[in-house]
């Protein structure tokens, strides 16, 4: 004879627990290691190509670069300069590699995710994809912001200089300087997505994040130093704050997600217990 606890005996009946899938398979430690440098092998094969096309692509980027020093040389002196015999030469191979790197990223990213793949979930797999293929997009989005706000920025700090004074730019300081704002203006659209994906797999609750926040804050803070090229305050303030609420609109969805999970967790536990008598 069957009891029905909590509900009558056709209400819902109680959820399953899915068996492990078969099939699975367990790699060795050397077939790890196999597997690693193969993906290292293409990786490293994709970079190495990038930069070898980067590397004639160099000239079009230092003339995108020089536009907002030409801009400035309308009103008064103002160019890049070399200070080494080899500086032209050492730039164009910098600037290939940053091409290289971010041209291939699918690839390498790709055969970082394929080697981590096997050894997640169905659950973590869904959430890792999912978030990875919102997150590229964001960082893509950050970079073009980064890219369209470098020009106004270089304008805005050379106009502290006085008519008279000649602005001259050392090439490879200025592209660290382009680049560093640039990436850092990336980096900044994505990192609330890996806070809301540690919140949907569990590790870190929307209070964890929440109570944080003064932590976060100077975190922000001093990555904003580093980042920003020579470190002033009006750079800082400007990549600082979007962060800062970007840090807060992940916390409001990891709660929205909190309150989702607590309601399926709600109705879980009232859903009837069938016993056997």
């Amino acid at each position: 004879m069957t009891k029905t606890l909590g509900a009558e005996t056709n209400g819902p009946r109680p959820k399953r627990r899915s068996r492990p899938e078969r099939g699975d398979k367990r790699m060795s430690l050397g077939e790890h290691l196999i597997e690693l440098r193969k993906r290292l092998f293409i990786a490293g094969g994709a970079i190495a190509l990038g930069a070898i096309g980067g590397f004639f692509l160099a000239p079009i980027f230092i003339d995108l670069i020089r536009i907002p020093v030409n801009m400035i040389a309308e009103e008064r002196n103002a160019q890049m300069i070399y200070t080494t015999v080899t500086g032209s030469f050492d730039l164009r191979i910098q600037i290939a590699v940053t091409i290289a790197i971010v041209g291939t990223s699918p690839i390498w990213l790709y055969q970082i995710f394929a080697f981590l793949v096997p050894g997640l979930t169905r659950r973590e797999k869904r959430y890792t994809f999912g978030f990875f293929f919102s997150a590229v997009p964001l960082f893509v989005a950050g970079v073009a912001s980064g890219w369209w706000v470098f020009p106004h920025m270089v304008l805005v700090l050379t106009a502290f200089s006085d008519t008279q004074d000649a602005t001259l730019l050392v090439a490879r300081d200025y592209y660290d300087f382009v680049i560093k704002l640039v990436l850092a203006v990336g980096i900044a659209f994505v990192l609330p997505v890996f806070l809301v994906l540690l919140n949907f797999l569990g590790v870190m609750s929307a209070m964890t994040i929440l109570k944080g926040w003064r932590v976060a804050i100077l975190l922000i803070a001093v990555f904003c130093a580093i980042a920003t090229p020579a470190a002033d305050v009006l750079s800082m303030f400007l990549l600082a704050i979007p962060m800062v609420v970007l840090y807060f609109l992940a916390a409001g969805i990891a709660w929205l997600h909190d309150r989702s999970a607590a309601r399926r967790l709600a109705r879980l536990g009232d859903d009837p217990v069938v016993v056997d008598a």
